[in-house]
């Protein structure tokens, strides 16, 4: 039967956190030789290579699911030596990583983080990616919980509506006179408007984001890809669309000030965006993934629109 020691699984997690053997042994101050017989040892056991030896190192598909593993030994670990009252003791604390989609880490995630960080004896690793692919990293055991827009949970793992993220499409005055011939009309369902909105450049995320495409094809009815910007920061992606790079959807949190300014103006004001976003965690009993849960719902009701 195959069996992980304790010193072995927190060897792998450290060794793909750090990426290198040298960095993983200064951080568990052993030598770099003590970190490959552990990995060796593994690897023995589990009958496949778990990680490549590259600069950085990284886990293979095997390594993932031990990596997995060694994830929920370590929650387990805290949860136990808390509930002990003896705290961690071993020269850090212990690291959620969670994965979150960038409008959300903007503009209302943090916050959550900001109230747990005073009670909760972890420090977070956060991943950015796509709403729609975050549960990639649920499924790898990159995570242990993540945003997304899947209702259906990942197995192992459960899932729990935290509510809807709203977007409205929008552009700079200067935009609209450029590309829309003197601003947005009243009907876009006309051919010349349509014509427009194609040719016009619109910003997005990166090359995973189709939001705009997808607004277009839905709602205006324009199957063709306009020329695209890519900003692939949420802030520095707000700014470009109020300098008038090219239209997109903003998160309302990031647009509605704007809006009632001047500085944008809608481009459809009867058909905004809604994302539905759930909270996908781990299948696993542990106090903290309870409370980390329990704070993020809390600060998603305070921000999102409800289901």
């Amino acid at each position: 039967m195959m069996a992980f020691q304790l010193d072995q699984l927190r060897t792998l997690l450290v060794l793909v956190e750090e990426g290198t053997f040298d960095a993983a042994a200064g951080r568990l101050r052993v030598t770099a030789s003590a970190i490959s017989q552990r990995v060796k040892a593994m690897e023995q056991a589990a009958g496949q290579i778990l990680v490549q030896r590259t600069n950085p190192v990284v886990a293979t598909a095997a390594g993932d699911i031990v990596l997995r593993l060694a994830r929920q030994v370590q929650v387990l670990e805290h949860d136990t030596e808390t509930e002990l009252a003896r705290g961690i003791h071993q020269g850090g604390r212990v690291s959620i990583a969670l994965a979150v989609n960038a409008d959300s880490l903007a503009t209302w995630f943090l916050e959550a983080l900001a109230v747990l960080t005073p009670t909760v004896d972890a420090v977070f690793d956060l991943v950015r990616d796509d709403q729609e692919h975050t549960t990639a990293l649920l499924r790898s055991g990159t995570v242990m919980a993540a945003i997304t827009s899947t209702a259906e949970p990942v197995q192992g793992c459960t899932s729990t509506p935290l509510g809807i993220m709203r977007y409205r499409a929008v552009c700079s005055t200067a935009f609209a006179d450029r590309w829309l011939t003197g601003g947005v009309p009243k009907r876009t369902d006309a051919p010349e408007i349509r014509a427009r909105f194609a040719d016009a450049p619109v910003v997005n995320f990166d090359r995973k984001d189709e939001l705009q495409h997808d607004f277009l094809r839905t709602v205006m009815g324009i199957a063709a890809r306009p020329p695209r910007h890519y900003v692939p920061t949420s802030s520095d992606f707000a700014r470009a669309v109020v300098l008038g790079l090219g239209w997109a959807l903003l998160p309302e949190q990031q647009c509605l000030a704007e809006l009632r300014s001047g500085a944008l103006i809608e481009l459809a004001p009867d058909d905004p965006v809604d994302v539905q976003l759930y909270w996908q965690r781990w299948n696993l009993p542990s106090p903290l993934l309870d409370e980390i849960s329990a704070v993020v719902h809390e600060t998603a009701r305070g921000s999102l629109l409800a289901l």
